[in-house]
């Protein structure tokens, strides 16, 4: 195995970070929903934006892995800032607040552009860093979870756009923001020459509780093992909870502090600091530290963790959205497990079934995510539309209980 030094090895988590910062753009979807419900939109409608960009990301994910060794992650990365940045400067450019034109530019094309870059920084990321997978993997996603923070901050409190640009230049800028961020970032996605490895890097199991790093299973035996199903649903029901809290971060604390005597400003300061703030500074640090943590703990214990006390948290929310500093502290620990969901199921799925088909086989575990963003948004949404927003709460919350379950029944795959 070759082990000669590769400068620019550290230039691919600072390309990484900058893509994810760029794709995070979905996560700060609430903070439009408020302007889009004054135009007539139901709450149901706002989510359904959200959830086709979480379904087209995840299904537009599978065609990448398919493409990643074809096209290479660096042409790859760069398709996916130009269709990501598009889709929001064209609705922009069209000036509406229609539904529709939102609906397919926001999120089928802006969660297509998601879905062709995301892939790659944490496919790259494994090559360069075989040794660490957990803690790279953790590192190439925060950039993500930090990205809704930026965004949501610049539109808002920090940059004024929506106040001072409006809607549609907002869309604009953005577009060509994450446009540029991505291909910049896309330079350095690159996999390391082959046959490269690290300086004393001797392939080997972290903990007992995975499979072996030896292991290359490819997609086709991957779908015959009972290892993908209980993987895939884990994640359904623990990204399912955690994408219902984000698209509802704005507009349930609202409902929940005007109910306890609060003004519409205030609750509307407080539930926006929650998510834009408490919430996406966890969902970046969750990524980082569950994956730093997992390379020590082992994947299977951390999801099991990670799971038990998120669906436990998510029921809870119910008693603590009407208050701030609990609203404060909930938002924290739902974003810090849910962060953990990305570095934790990309290196679960590396390590069951091979690090080096890892490119191919998590975007097919990835739609685990977009059928749990298609499940969760919706069922808030709607049970949003009839006054009920605890029960949505409390239903996601036990489905993460049960992925827990599963996860507990996961042993090592066979080639």
């Amino acid at each position: 195995m070759k082990t000669n030094k590769v400068k620019n090895r550290g230039f691919v988590i600072l390309g990484a970070i900058l893509i994810q910062l760029a794709l995070g753009a979905i996560y700060a979807w609430s903070v439009f929903t408020p302007l889009l419900k004054e135009a007539g939109w139901s709450k149901v409608n706002t989510q359904w934006v959200f959830a086709v960009g979480l379904v087209s990301f995840a299904v537009v994910m599978v065609f990448a892995g398919r493409k990643l060794n074809t096209w290479g992650p660096q042409k790859l990365t760069i398709i996916g800032g130009i269709v990501l940045g598009a889709g929001y400067f064209i609705a922009g450019l069209l000036g509406t607040t229609d539904f529709i034109p939102l609906l397919l530019l926001i999120g089928f094309v802006g969660g297509a552009g998601i879905g062709l870059a995301y892939v790659v920084p944490i496919a790259v990321g494994m090559r360069w860093f075989p040794d660490k997978k957990g803690m790279i993997t953790g590192l190439a996603v925060a950039g993500f979870g930090f990205g809704a923070m930026l965004w949501v901050k610049l539109a808002g409190s920090w940059g004024h756009l929506l106040e001072d640009m409006g809607l549609s230049t907002t869309f604009m800028i953005y577009g060509v923001a994450y446009a540029l961020m991505v291909i910049i970032g896309g330079i350095w996605m690159k996999f390391p020459p082959k046959g490269w490895v690290p300086k004393g890097y001797k392939e080997e199991s972290v903990t007992s509780d995975k499979a072996s790093d030896q292991k290359e299973i490819t997609s086709q035996e991957m779908f015959k093992t009972p290892q993908f199903y209980l993987i895939f649903f884990t994640f359904v029901f623990s990204a399912g909870a955690g994408l219902m809290s984000i698209g509802l971060m704005k507009l349930y604390p609202m409902e929940a502090l005007t109910a306890n005597g609060l003004s519409t400003a205030e609750a509307s300061a407080i539930s926006g600091t929650a998510m834009a703030v408490f919430f996406s500074l966890a969902n970046g640090l969750g990524r980082i530290i569950w994956g730093v943590l997992s390379d020590k703990l082992g994947r299977k214990t951390s999801i099991i963790i990670m799971t038990a006390t998120q669906g436990i948290i998510v029921i809870l929310f119910t008693y603590m959205a009407g208050n701030e500093m609990l609203l404060y502290l909930g938002a924290t620990l739902i974003g810090f497990n849910f962060g953990g969901n990305f570095a934790l199921f990309p290196t679960i799925t590396a390590d069951t079934f091979g690090a080096k088909n890892v490119g191919m086989n998590y975007p097919f575990v990835f739609l685990a995510y977009g059928l749990g963003g298609l499940i969760g948004p919706i069922l808030g949404g709607k049970l949003g539309d009839t006054g009920n927003f605890s029960l949505a709460f409390t239903i996601s919350g036990i489905a993460v209980l049960v992925g827990t379950i599963l996860i507990i029944m996961v042993k090592p795959a066979k080639s």
